[in-house]
């Protein structure tokens, strides 16, 4: 009758020496290590060879765990200069490390646990109560305030916004863009001249709000007169010029 092992699921090489040292009860600091790489060789030949990314990653240990006992049976100088490194000494600080970050995994599983036991409840507050606001205290706000220290107060900002002035760039002078189309100003002029026959063309630049506006309609009268829409008139040199729509 053959026999039948049950192995039990470590998640990796160092879970395994934790329980191997847990299961002999020996000091983390001073590990037997014949005894525990003995035990951890036994339980790799005892392995499932088909996941061999797993199987690797137990036959570096066992390879460190050899080279750690090879270098624990060498023969000690008898008088060492200095003291020799523990072999064991970067296993165990592994180790130790792994253990932690193993018990605080089981610490928030725990908690995680403990969290669907607790029921939230949002609070029902009415809208007056939210909206409350409870009254400024105006003796309280003005506790210790002066007219002096207003005074210093309103120097202090006023010299602020002084220092953002730039002396050179705040005497320049600001442009504005006033959007001007030819035709529209074509359009005005003739209906200007539609409603008032013989107007004055000193008149209707009269009418005009800025020097852009009068260039505007300038040019404008121009294209009229071009395209034959408005007839142009002056009856001697210097007289006002006068301007009819055709029709």
């Amino acid at each position: 009758m053959e026999l039948e092992f049950k192995l039990q699921v470590f998640e990796g090489p160092l879970d395994l020496l934790l329980h191997l040292i847990d299961k002999n009860k020996v000091n983390i600091y001073d590990i037997p290590i014949a005894l525990i790489t003995d035990q951890y060789m036994e339980y790799v030949r005892q392995m499932d060879r088909q996941d061999l990314n797993i199987v690797s990653e137990f036959l570096v240990m066992a390879a460190t765990l050899l080279d750690i006992k090879a270098k624990m049976l060498l023969p000690k100088e008898p008088e060492p200069e200095e003291e020799e490194e523990d072999p064991r000494a970067e296993l165990v600080m592994k180790l130790l490390e792994y253990k932690k970050y193993k018990y605080m995994s089981y610490e928030l599983k725990d908690r995680q646990v403990d969290a669907c036991k607790f029921m939230y409840k949002e609070p029902t507050i009415p809208e007056e109560i939210r909206k409350y606001e409870p009254p400024v205290d105006l003796d309280k706000l003005l506790d210790g305030i002066t007219l002096k220290r207003l005074n210093d107060i309103f120097k202090e900002v006023i010299r602020r916004q002084k220092d953002k002035i730039d002396p050179i760039r705040s005497r320049f002078g600001s442009i504005e863009k006033e959007e001007v189309s030819i035709e529209e100003k074509m359009n005005y002029v003739l209906e200007y001249t539609q409603t008032n026959r013989h107007c004055s063309f000193r008149k209707l630049m009269l009418k005009q709000c800025s020097k852009l506006q009068i260039i505007v309609t300038f040019l404008a009268i121009l294209e009229l007169m071009k395209t034959g829409r408005i007839n142009i008139m002056q009856k001697a040199i210097f007289d006002d010029i006068i301007i009819d729509a055709v029709g």
